[in-house]
């Protein structure tokens, strides 16, 4: 897909991740091209699959999600499928990885309180396919689901 991809559309992508809401005007300024040109190569990119919709940036803590936290797991082979499943499934997870090294699945989960936490540890830690669970407790976020440019050079 990316070998299709020229500078342009990596400048209206860049565009779009600076702002999802972007106009085809606001576009095709961003990306020196014309506005009907701008329209046609954005039509193309979500026909193609390389723009798979827009998504809102929340604040999960303005609806109290103040505790974040990271889980580590180590994996029975056969139930890895269920295990992500299962956490993708949970409803606090905003991210489940299958990674390589000594973990198996890294999640990202957001709680309302140290409660909801442990509850959550707790349901992990007995899930019958998970071998061994380590969980850190975010202290403080640097940076969170911050955009990538796709633009050549940057």
């Amino acid at each position: 897909m990316s070998a299709d991809l020229d500078d342009t559309d990596r400048r209206i992508i860049d565009a779009l991740l600076d702002n999802g809401r972007a106009s085809a005007s606001e576009l095709a300024e961003r990306a020196e091209i014309a506005t009907a040109t701008a329209t046609k190569r954005l039509q193309r990119l979500e026909e193609d699959g390389i723009i798979d919709g827009y998504q809102p940036e929340v604040d999960y803590e303005a609806f109290g999600y103040d505790v974040t936290a990271v889980f580590r797991l180590d994996v029975d082979g056969a139930g890895l499928e269920t295990v992500v499943a299962d956490l993708r499934d949970a409803g606090d997870m905003i991210g489940v990885y299958e990674v390589t090294g000594s973990d198996d699945v890294v999640a990202v989960g957001k709680f309302e309180n140290t409660e909801a936490l442990n509850a959550r540890i707790k349901s992990v830690l007995t899930h019958p396919e998970v071998r061994s669970a380590r969980t850190s407790i975010v202290l403080d976020t640097v940076c969170e689901y911050d955009r990538l440019p796709v633009e050549a050079g940057e």
